[in-house]
C-alpha cells in the first residue's frame, strides 16, 4: 500500500504530485482526498492543537521534515512565523506552491536541509516540530541533542514506536550484574530494523515509549505530556550534559559538509 496520492482529481494538482499531506486549499479542492490513511495528516494536527497556544503571534516555529507544509501552514494561521525545512526538493515545490494558494507566503520561509544541518545554526525557534522524522534517521540520538538545542519553548516530538506503554522510574547506576532488568517490558528500549518495515526500508527505528521519554530526557528535553498515541510535548530543560560531544559532531559535520 502506497501512502501517497496520485491526485487524478485534479490536473494541476497532479503535476506536483504524489503527495503525502493533503492540503485543504480555499477553492475546496484537496491535494490528497484518496489518502488512505484519512484526511492526513489533519487528525494528528487535531490531536495537537489543544495542546499549543491558540495564538501563537510573536512565536518562530521550526517544522523539520515539514514536506508538503500542512504543519507550516497551521502554524502560520495561528500567527508563528514559521521555517519549514525539507531535505526532498519535490515536497518543497508542493509546499511553495501550495503557500501561494493559501496566501501565506509573508508568514512561511521553506528550506532544503536535514535536521543534521541545523548543528551548524545558532538559531533557536519558540516552536519545534519534529513529527515522523526520528525513526528515518540513522542517528536518532544524535538528532534529538541538535534538536533540544535548537527548542525555545516547546517541542512536538512523533516518531513511529513499538508496542508497550510501561515505563519504570530511571535508575542513577545499574548493576553489572542486574542487566537482566534490561528485558523488563519497562526498560527503555530502541529496536533496530535493519532492512525494511512496512515496505520502507528508511525505517530504521521503533523505541518503546519509555525509551523515547528516556531519550528526550538524555538530550535535555522533558516530556510534559503525551496528547495521542506516539506524540509527545516537551520543553527544554535547563540542563544538557553532552555539551562537549555534540559540539565535536557539529564540527565533523561541518568539515564533512566541505568535502
Amino acid at each position: 500500500m502506497t501512502l501517497q496520492s496520485t491526485a487524478p482529481h485534479d490536473p494541476e494538482i497532479a503535476t506536483l504530485a504524489p503527495w503525502f499531506h493533503n492540503l485543504h486549499l480555499p477553492d475546496g479542492r484537496q491535494t490528497a482526498p484518496d489518502h488512505p490513511l484519512g484526511d492526513f495528516p489533519a487528525f494528528k494536527w487535531d490531536a495537537i492543537a489543544p495542546h499549543l497556544p491558540a495564538d501563537l503571534t510573536g512565536w518562530s516555529a521550526l517544522d523539520i521534515g515539514c514536506n508538503a507544509g500542512f504543519y507550516t501552514f497551521e502554524l502560520a494561521r495561528c500567527g508563528a512565523r514559521v521555517t519549514g525545512l525539507d531535505v526532498d526538493e519535490h515536497y518543497l515545490r508542493q509546499a511553495r506552491w501550495a503557500a501561494e494558494q493559501l496566501g501565506l507566503e509573508d508568514r512561511v520561509e521553506l528550506r532544503r536541509g536535514t535536521v543534521y544541518d541545523l548543528a551548524r545554526t545558532g538559531e533557536q525557534w519558540d516552536l519545534v516540530l519534529f513529527m515522523g522524522v526520528l525513526y528515518h534517521l540513522r542517528h536518532p540520538l544524535l538528532a534529538l541533542d541538535i534538536v533540544g538545542r535548537r527548542v525555545g519553548r516547546l517541542l512536538v516530538l512523533q516518531t513511529l514506536t513499538m508496542p508497550g506503554d510501561e515505563r519504570e522510574t530511571p535508575v542513577s547506576d545499574l548493576p553489572l550484574e542486574q542487566r537482566s532488568r534490561l528485558l523488563d517490558p519497562s526498560w527503555p528500549k530502541l529496536a533496530f530494523l535493519e532492512h525494511s518495515l512496512a515496505g520502507d526500508e528508511t525505517n530504521w527505528w521503533a523505541p518503546n515509549a519509555a525509551g523515547l521519554e528516556a531519550m528526550a530526557r538524555s538530550a535535555g528535553l522533558q516530556p510534559v505530556s503525551q496528547p495521542a498515541h506516539e506524540i509527545w510535548i516537551c520543553r527544554p530543560s535547563a540542563r544538557f550534559e553532552h555539551e562537549a560531544e555534540l559540539e565535536s559532531a557539529a564540527r565533523a559535520l561541518a568539515r564533512h559538509a566541505c568535502l
